[in-house]
């Protein structure tokens, strides 16, 4: 990896400017009317495509490394394993590949409809609790999980200085398509540049790249089914490797 030199400092946490919680709260009630038939919907679709608890409860990492409960609608099997995704992360940063969602194509962990949840984010809505909670925002960082923040160098953990977020700068700016290095920077640079303005940039350009992520979950699955079609000799390996998934 590159040196954490050439990295402007930034300070363990720039605060939870008034201006952004103003925002936050302005954007949920404003939503309600589109937030609530869509969190419907989506409830729906996990109680159809498996059993189990709506909602998955995981600790992450948010402003200055502080730990916090963050809620999801669940998109995994009950029985998934988890350790999958440990040492997918690990070999992300150790390699500094590209992020490439181990989702991507198939992953037989997720429930039936799963991918297409993750893909266009909906997963991701009940976070709006967290950020009434004042835990997350609509825009920042995304809040990893502590197994990854353990695997950080010191001037990565700077990329927690902002409030982290539903959405930011990162997703953007190529999310799946940059490795974790341009995150990481991606990240300190938006807390160096936060303002009212730059949120409501990535608020517009949101939408762009959920089209995007679900074009991607589409090509990813149209390979993935042709490859199953092809006779089983003819078939090329297939890893969690980060080689595999950059293929």
């Amino acid at each position: 990896m590159k040196s954490s030199s050439a990295v402007e400092p930034v300070p363990m946490s720039v605060g939870f400017p008034l201006w952004k919680r103003g925002l936050d709260v302005g954007l949920i009630l404003l939503g309600l009317p589109l937030w609530l038939p869509v969190c419907l919907v989506v409830a729906v679709i996990i109680r159809l495509g498996s059993r189990g608890p709506l909602f998955f409860r995981q600790p992450r990492v948010g402003q200055g490394g502080r730990v916090f409960t963050c809620f999801k609608f669940r998109t995994m099997k009950l029985d998934a394993d988890q350790t999958t995704h440990a040492e997918y992360v690990r070999e992300l940063i150790e390699s500094d590949a590209p992020m490439i969602k181990l989702d991507a194509a198939a992953d037989a962990r997720l429930t039936r409809g799963g991918s297409w949840i993750r893909a266009a984010g909906l997963d991701e809505l009940p976070q709006l609790i967290n950020i009434l909670r004042g835990e997350m925002s609509v825009v920042g960082p995304r809040p990893c999980i502590p197994y990854e923040y353990e695997l950080y160098e010191p001037w990565q953990k700077r990329r927690f200085s902002a409030p982290p977020g539903l959405t930011g700068l990162w997703q953007v700016s190529g999310k799946n398509r940059t490795t974790f290095e341009e995150m990481v920077r991606l990240d300190i640079a938006y807390a160096r540049r936060m303002s009212p303005w730059l949120d409501l940039k990535i608020l517009f350009l949101t939408p762009l790249t959920i089209v995007q992520q679900m074009a991607d979950t589409w090509r990813g699955k149209r390979e993935f089914r042709r490859r199953q079609a092809q006779p089983a000799s003819a078939r090329p390996a297939t890893t969690t490797s980060v080689s595999n998934q950059k293929a």
